[in-house]
């Protein structure tokens, strides 16, 4: 396979619509064809940069009556990414809030106070967010189903930032970056989408049915236009599968559909979930 094949390919593999959220249900004006081109644009920004020092912001709540936490799905693909950004000798942060920086930082060191995760920590050349829920028309942050979640959310993390490339991952409408598509796109899709749907734009806009499987296509994209390949526990299941089973008991983070502390994504069983990043490592291996 070329470049340009390997790269048609791992994005195939993450645009597909497990959860049925309506990514294209108009098969001509969707939000799969409304971002053609962002994907392999996103890989080459960061492959391509003279210096790469990349932050990476998640983080989306999930109300329930004794407070919000946060969903497995963000968090994940953060420190995927963090992990290959490492392995490609790349800088890398991760942002959000306190659940998420103590799962992640046990996650990668087994100490989440010494995991580099405050903003100052670095100047990025380039700004990552991953499953992060951002304002609508009304300034308010929602969840699909139309629940409020502003007041869980540091406002901080949203910020756009000024001179540096963007990137925007997302499931759903309602995330940081989805305000590069249409609303009028996002209405005939999402249900909900008139009311949920987040006005930030990014410069590059990543849509997977997944957001973690849009991190995954990420790494992998750099990989490739790199010329680099992969350690083998990167892109492998059980290990990917520890990971989050350590992340949902030090968050604790909880499934974004179910909202059980469960280690799940979106619902989907381990199988069904691991599907893409068997996909992609053949891809890479090819």
């Amino acid at each position: 396979m070329t470049t340009d094949e390997k790269l048609a390919a791992i994005l195939a593999t993450v645009q597909t619509d497990p959860g049925n959220r309506g990514l294209a249900r108009d098969p001509d004006d969707n939000l799969f064809t409304a971002t053609k081109g962002d994907f392999q644009a996103a890989c080459r920004s960061i492959a391509e940069a003279a210096s790469r020092r990349v932050q990476i912001l998640t983080g989306f709540a999930i109300p329930h009556e004794h407070g919000a936490t946060f969903e497995t799905d963000g968090p994940l693909g953060a420190v995927f990414l963090y992990r290959a950004f490492h392995q490609l000798e790349a800088g890398a942060n991760i942002v959000g809030e306190g659940p998420i920086i103590r799962a992640a930082g046990i996650a990668v060191t087994g100490f989440a106070r010494d995991f580099p995760f405050a903003p100052e920590y670095m100047v990025p050349t380039h700004v990552v967010w991953i499953e992060r829920a951002g304002p609508a028309a009304d300034g308010k942050h929602y969840t699909m189903r139309g629940r409020d979640t502003t007041g869980f959310l540091d406002s901080r993390y949203g910020t756009k930032y000024a001179d540096t490339p963007t990137i925007g991952i997302g499931d759903g409408g309602n995330e940081i970056g989805m305000g590069k598509i249409p609303h009028e796109t996002i209405v005939k899709n999402i249900p909900n989408g008139d009311l949920i749907h987040c006005r930030v734009p990014t410069d590059h806009l990543i849509v997977a049915g997944v957001s973690n499987w849009g991190a995954y296509a990420l790494a992998a994209g750099i990989f490739v236009l790199r010329g680099v390949k992969p350690p083998t526990d990167l892109f492998d299941p059980d290990r990917e599968r520890q990971i989050l089973e350590v992340m949902v008991r030090e968050g604790p983070l909880v499934d974004g559909v179910t909202g059980q502390q469960t280690a799940t994504v979106d619902g989907l069983t381990w199988d069904e979930y691991a599907k893409p990043l068997v996909r992609i490592r053949e891809i890479l291996e090819s």
